[in-house]
């Protein structure tokens, strides 16, 4: 039962986290260039987009995940299941990811923008050749951030009938007294949340070019 759970947990966190970043990323890309002093300056987008991104973080995921019942049953045919957690959780981590995003690729160095905006760059060859690349270490780091986050989320999502671990510990530990199911899935996620960590400083490294090898 614990495999299966931990198999639902990382299949559910994995779906969400790569959804996350397909929209995350553009946003936080928006973000960073449509700022007054970036290479494309748009004031109202840039207001716009950070509005959405803040008013995003600023809803706790479990009650976001309970408001969303109804249009997570018309989009997906059933408000519970693994499946189901998939959408609330990829609406709640989408802002936070976007603003990781904006964090790293604020991190890149002002002087190779410019070099590439004299060579006559187009914005976006400056986005996909020079800010994403030059960034990318420091994307993979904030990635594995983003998904021991949402280990975390599919933990509570489990209490509404998410299933994985968080269900585990909700119907057998709290509900029937199985102490030693909560302590178990406890240390499952522990372990879960280490090895990803690893993972991500590990790639992370391998990947930045500043780092001599």
């Amino acid at each position: 039962m614990l495999l299966e759970g931990t198999w639902v947990t990382l299949c559910i966190t994995a779906a969400s986290t790569l959804f996350s970043y397909l929209f995350g990323v553009p946003l936080g890309v928006l973000l960073v260039i449509s700022q007054p002093h970036g290479i494309w300056p748009h004031k109202s987008l840039n207001l716009v987009a950070g509005w959405i991104v803040n008013m995003g973080r600023s809803i706790p995921f479990i009650i976001l995940m309970i408001s969303l019942m109804p249009f997570t049953r018309l989009v997906m045919g059933t408000a519970i299941g693994p499946k189901a957690a998939v959408l609330p959780l990829v609406i709640a981590a989408t802002p936070f990811v976007a603003r990781m995003v904006e964090s790293s690729l604020q991190e890149v160095d002002a002087g190779v923008i410019e070099v590439a905006q004299s060579t006559g760059c187009s914005t976006w060859q400056i986005v996909w050749k020079v800010i994403l690349p030059e960034s990318l270490p420091s994307i993979v780091l904030g990635s594995s951030i983003s998904f021991i986050t949402l280990i975390g989320y599919v933990a509570m999502a489990g209490a509404l009938g998410a299933g994985g671990l968080g269900d585990i510990a909700i119907r057998y530990g709290f509900y029937k007294f199985q102490t030693d199911l909560t302590i178990a899935t406890i240390i499952i996620l522990m372990i879960l949340v280490q090895i990803i960590q690893i993972l991500g400083n590990g790639i992370s490294r391998k990947i930045d070019k500043r780092i001599k090898k």
